[in-house]
């Protein structure tokens, strides 16, 4: 199943745009963004993204200060591009909470992992990178394993308005190192391939 498109006002303001996405109900078990100011409906992922996510969360979690956390369903709000996303990770610091509901803005984030989904891998590729990069996210894993010459990791960095600068760029089964303040490494040789 490839994801859908909402029907609302394209016009709409932001607050009113993010109280239609919190307010609707949705499909159980779907992931609905905003992206580029459009309400988009995903399926759950499959198994081996599923996968690919939960290794680069555990080995995450051996390389981040004990007041951050490693997330899987947070929405990080980036108003200037009119959009919700929800990475497939987004580390962030644990924090009071208080203002916070069903989202985080983007600036909290300090690293975002998408991991690419057949149907709509041209959002992790494109739009979502300006996204991250326009709300000032410092990192940005790209796990893209509909690549065309084959599954690719790519890790961006240094963002400057709406562009990252490439960090690494590389095929499943090279090692990526993921500069402070995490300063750890990722095997990709553990990924799943289709």
């Amino acid at each position: 199943m490839t994801g859908l498109t909402v029907d609302h006002d394209p016009e709409q303001n932001w607050d009113d745009l993010v109280r239609f996405w919190e307010e609707m109900e949705w499909p159980e078990g779907s992931k609905v963004e905003i992206i580029e100011g459009i309400v988009t409906v995903s399926p759950a992922p499959a198994y081996h993204h599923n996968v690919i996510a939960a290794r680069i969360h555990r080995r995450l979690l051996s390389g981040i200060p004990e007041d951050w956390e490693v997330f899987q369903t947070l929405a990080v709000a980036v108003p200037s591009r009119r959009g919700m996303l929800i990475p497939d990770l987004v580390v962030a610091p644990v924090v009071d909470g208080e203002g916070l509901s069903s989202h985080i803005p983007a600036g909290m984030a300090e690293l975002v992992v998408e991991v690419t989904s057949k149907s709509n891998a041209v959002h992790d590729r494109v739009s979502k990178p300006a996204a991250y990069a326009a709300g000032g996210i410092p990192l940005y894993l790209l796990v893209d394993r509909w690549a065309a010459g084959g599954p690719t990791v790519t890790l961006y960095g240094e963002p400057t308005g709406d562009v990252y600068r490439v960090l690494h760029a590389g095929k499943f089964g090279d090692v990526i190192t993921l500069p402070e303040p995490f300063d750890l490494t990722l095997d990709t040789s553990v990924f799943p391939v289709d």
